[in-house]
């Protein structure tokens, strides 16, 4: 009845990583050879772990990536791709966006930029940095509806929360003067505050020639370029060496 009440209680206080393991304590044998202390000690861990894991989850699932199995571990790092390990070892640590830098990934259709921008997105989250994923055409049309119903100003809001903004397929398609005011305002939020990855088939020198805009192109470049990691993705489409 002592267990099944402290049970109760440790559930209400919602401590349900230390319910579980006060339950699979009183239940195993051995666990009565420990002092209090240790028993203690393995209850906390255990509440700790929980909520970690808990936390880690609510991250991943707020920031939609595209390739949500993406993770650092399992990057390839076959020859030709471009890509150094100690480099990527430095940007696995996140202090990238403890600097509020940002990335910009750039190559060729098919060289795994998405998938490299979420596995950094992945492993953001799992070290307790807020993320969002989100296709650049997709995001305008979003803004586009948002103008349209007055709810800009709180999208902008939502947007500039997130430690890391991913935008993926930057430079698919032209953009109208609205959505470059618009890209422009969405990177003026984030300078000095958050971090931003970017993917693109396009070169980052080819940027401001597509942008057309030489004044609007000098301020956003501006706010993504000076304070970035820059990653040259090489070699041809992964997709057709799966295929083959």
């Amino acid at each position: 009845m002592l267990n099944q009440h402290t049970l109760q209680l440790l559930t209400q206080l919602k401590l349900d990583g230390m319910a579980r393991a006060f339950e699979e304590q009183s239940s195993q044998t051995h666990a009565a050879s420990l002092s209090f202390e240790e028993r203690f000690g393995l209850l906390v861990d255990r509440e700790f772990t929980h909520r970690d894991t808990k936390r880690v989850d609510r991250l991943l699932k707020q920031a939609k990536l595209k390739v949500a199995g993406a993770c650092v571990e399992d990057i390839d790092y076959r020859a030709g791709r471009g890509l150094d390990k100690r480099a990527m070892a430095s940007l696995s640590t996140c202090d990238w966006i403890r600097h509020r830098h940002s990335i910009l990934i750039t190559g060729a259709t098919g060289c795994g930029k998405t998938w490299l921008a979420c596995a950094f997105g992945q492993q953001a989250c799992r070290q307790g940095f807020s993320v969002l994923y989100v296709r650049v055409p997709r995001l305008f049309e979003e803004l586009r509806i948002a103008h349209g119903d007055g709810s800009f100003t709180r999208k902008l809001a939502a947007l500039a929360r997130n430690d890391v903004l991913l935008l993926d397929d930057w430079g698919v398609n032209p953009l109208t003067q609205p959505e470059r005011a618009d890209l422009l305002e969405i990177l003026d939020d984030r300078v000095a505050t958050r971090s931003t990855i970017i993917t693109s088939q396009l070169p980052v020198e080819h940027w401001h020639e597509y942008l057309a805009d030489p004044t609007l192109a000098d301020a956003i470049l501006d706010r993504i370029v000076h304070q970035s990691h820059k990653l040259k993705l090489k070699g041809e489409s992964l997709r057709k060496q799966e295929s083959a």
